[in-house]
């Protein structure tokens, strides 16, 4: 399978990650036009397991250093295939959630409430884990990313003169963060990330982890987003009559975020190997910024608001930016 050998390759992977789970929600934003985010997320949920097929039999099969999909998939221990399963449970409750806050809030605002929420809290959840890093520096990155989490929340109110919504988005935000924070924990805890080469008998490779977190996610989407369907946050219940109904180029707006989201999951998984698990999963998280920048500056969700909130926003990029070096400098 494919192994990364170097700290400086982990990072550039960790970037492609931010990148893809910063961008994703984009094809949300194009499909809600005429799509409910109910029945986006299907085709979303499909995209991430069809992307876990293809690079566990690609990236995940070739080479000759650790174990083959197959072979790794038929030695894994019961114990670290349901770590992976119910990490992808626990993703896909907090996905749907954040799903649900873009379609209320918008982008610049869910993904650096709720993501943001979920680096800070990830972070410490797998450093102490898998002590790897500089803790001065990585704390101190998560600081900074907490501040700019509380920017973004106050320029939200500020823009948004509707309270209860206001609220709703902020409240959705942060549970689904929570959440999201304890997912990579478990499909972690599945694997050898000491040695990717020869692993420990029983853990699994990230490829086949992915596989199993995203059978995880496919699953439960069906009592999940079965729930939401009937009982949606806003709006009028829809059914899977609905979703059939959808045209092609609809279908596949959202299996290409999907597509995106699990490339960038795939790869965050193969650095976590060099860079540790605690900088590995907080580099991908910068994907808030990611996303907060395509809220503002392409789908100008703060558009005529009022000047304070641009300071704001711009106080927000910035420590964004030097939280998140703090965090890869703490790598080496």
């Amino acid at each position: 399978m494919f192994i990364v050998d170097s700290y400086s390759l982990a990072v550039l992977l960790c970037f492609v990650t931010m990148l893809c789970w910063g961008s994703w929600g984009n094809t949300q934003k194009l499909a809600g036009r005429s799509w409910r985010y109910e029945l986006f997320y299907w085709d979303y949920v499909i995209g991430v397991l069809l992307f876990s097929v293809l690079s566990a039999f690609t990236l995940g099969s070739i080479g000759t250093g650790g174990r083959s999909f197959v072979a790794d998939l038929l030695q894994a221990d019961t114990k670290n295939i349901m770590s992976a399963f119910i990490g992808g449970v626990v993703f896909n409750a907090s996905n749907i959630l954040l799903s649900a806050a873009i379609a209320i809030a918008g982008m610049s605002v869910a993904f650096p409430l709720g993501v943001g929420i979920a680096l800070v809290l990830g972070v410490i959840v797998n450093y102490a884990a898998s002590q790897k890093g500089n803790s001065t520096l990585l704390f101190l990155g998560v600081a900074l990313v907490v501040v700019a989490i509380i920017l973004n929340a106050l320029a939200y109110k500020a823009k948004d003169k509707n309270q209860k919504s206001s609220a709703r988005g902020i409240i959705i935000s942060l549970i689904a963060g929570v959440l999201m924070a304890f997912f990579y924990r478990f499909i972690a805890a599945s694997m050898d990330l000491d040695n990717f080469y020869t692993p420990q008998a029983g853990k699994m490779t990230p490829y086949t982890a992915v596989f199993i977190f995203s059978t995880g996610i496919f699953i439960s989407n069906f009592l999940f987003n079965t729930l939401l369907m009937r009982k949606p946050f806003t709006g009028a219940p829809v059914s899977y009559r609905d979703y059939f109904r959808g045209g092609l180029a609809t279908h596949f707006t959202g299996i290409l975020g999907g597509l995106i989201w699990g490339l960038g999951n795939s790869l965050n998984l193969i650095a976590a190997g060099k860079a540790g698990a605690a900088v590995s999963y907080g580099l991908g998280q910068g994907a808030t910024m990611v996303a907060a920048f395509w809220g503002v500056f392409i789908w100008k969700e703060f558009k005529d608001s009022p000047p304070n909130v641009g300071i704001k926003l711009r106080w927000m990029f910035l420590l964004f930016i030097v939280g998140l070096a703090c965090i890869i400098i703490s790598g080496r």
